[in-house]
């Protein structure tokens, strides 16, 4: 990927704090866990089934939409974006392309898939398949270029700014349109999760997340719809992309390569790419779920990598959004560039030296956002305010 700037100009959101960007935002800088107590998701207690916490997209959104709460968070994401960068001066060119990222896609529609035959119409098929929502956002606004879901675990969401990114840089767009869709928190999912030993339900999110922290026992689920609106034309926007990478440790199902060759080589590439010198960096964003292996993988990069770099995550706030967590902490980092504040997590317990402590005043400088995926997909991208 070359280093050209490309310019993030807009940005949605739909999470567990509620619905549009200023709620995520008032709820980051409130630094208060957008977690709450759900029936069904007490896996882990005495009483397996009860309250569990978890973060959940809130109902609401509108009607028009969708059924479901997939559907109108998708596209509520997708129309704060483009409406904030039309404010910014954003108009779209002939050439508008869409990058979504999603895991499992809209499960609320999965069940007709075993119902029997005859439960469900035909043409509500089409729900199911992750093509469509992609599909029905590109007929509202009548966007005409590359159209395409991208699915890499935890990694999704940044994944899609690289692809985004590859396509501007290539010429085959004017313009990108990044969806990132998750409302995955089903006590089926969710417990898959705590079976494998990586998410927490049994007491609140800042107890059980602690990235790069003493007593970190993992993640709180968490569900986002996120968006941004990218271009390579010159344009007053957030922030601008000036590289990224991605890879695959091709090692193991759900296991870090404790080589960390492949985490390593996709920081040093995604640096390279941005024209960027590791010492030059002043925040990692990182992945930070808390569990024992991205946290050494994360802390050995920003002291081996990115010595200047302060270091926080937003997942104990936020929740592990999955297919969306990538674009929910970048979000984070591009309100904080307008906002001149960095969104940390307070600090509970004894940490990393790099590790920021709460909301922090703003320093200029690059930023570096990890994600590490799992079954071994890694990304990375380098933002920096516009110049």
């Amino acid at each position: 990927m070359t280093n050209n700037r490309s310019t993030i100009s807009g940005v949605g959101a739909v999470t567990g704090y509620g619905w549009g960007r200023e709620a995520l935002w008032n709820g980051l800088v409130s630094g208060k866990s957008a977690a709450a107590l759900h029936e069904g998701f007490g896996f882990g207690s005495d009483d397996h089934g009860g309250p569990g916490w978890i973060v959940r997209v809130p109902e609401g959104g509108d009607q028009a939409d969708g059924n479901t709460r997939f559907a109108r968070a998708m596209r509520s994401a997708a129309r704060e974006a483009i409406e904030d960068a039309s404010e910014r001066g954003w108009r779209p060119g002939s050439r508008v392309g869409l990058v979504h990222a999603c895991v499992l896609g809209d499960l609320d529609m999965y069940p007709m898939v075993t119902s029997g035959v005859g439960q469900y119409r035909g043409r509500q098929y089409l729900s199911v398949t992750p093509s469509t929502p992609v599909s029905l956002l590109m007929q509202e606004y009548g966007f005409h270029g590359p159209a395409m879901n991208v699915s890499a675990m935890c990694t999704s969401g940044s994944a899609a700014i690289v692809t985004a990114k590859s396509w501007l840089d290539s010429d085959l767009v004017d313009d990108v349109l990044v969806v990132a869709t998750d409302l995955s928190a089903k006590p089926e999912v969710v417990g898959m999760f705590v079976q494998l030993g990586v998410a927490v339900t049994d007491t609140d999110a800042l107890d059980a997340c602690r990235p790069f922290q003493t007593g970190s026992r993992g993640f709180t689920f968490g569900e986002a719809a996120i968006a941004f609106t990218m271009t390579n034309r010159a344009i007053d926007g957030y922030a601008d992309v000036l590289g990224g990478a991605m890879s695959h440790d091709a090692y193991h199902v759900t296991s870090v390569d404790p080589e960390l060759t492949n985490v390593v080589g996709c920081v040093e590439q995604a640096l390279s790419a941005a024209g960027v010198a590791g010492e030059e960096i002043r925040y990692l964003n990182a992945h930070g779920p808390g569990t024992r292996q991205c946290d050494r993988a994360e802390a050995t990069i920003a002291e081996t990598m990115l010595p200047n770099s302060e270091v926080f995550s937003v997942k104990p706030l936020a929740g592990h959004c999955q297919g969306a967590a990538g674009a929910v902490e970048l979000a984070a980092s591009l309100l904080g560039y307008d906002r001149g504040e960095i969104p940390a997590t307070p600090r509970v317990s004894e940490g990393i030296p790099q590790l920021l402590d709460g909301l922090s005043p703003l320093d200029a400088g690059p930023t570096v956002k990890t994600s590490l995926g799992m079954g071994g997909h890694n990304a990375a991208l380098v933002i920096a305010p516009q110049r």
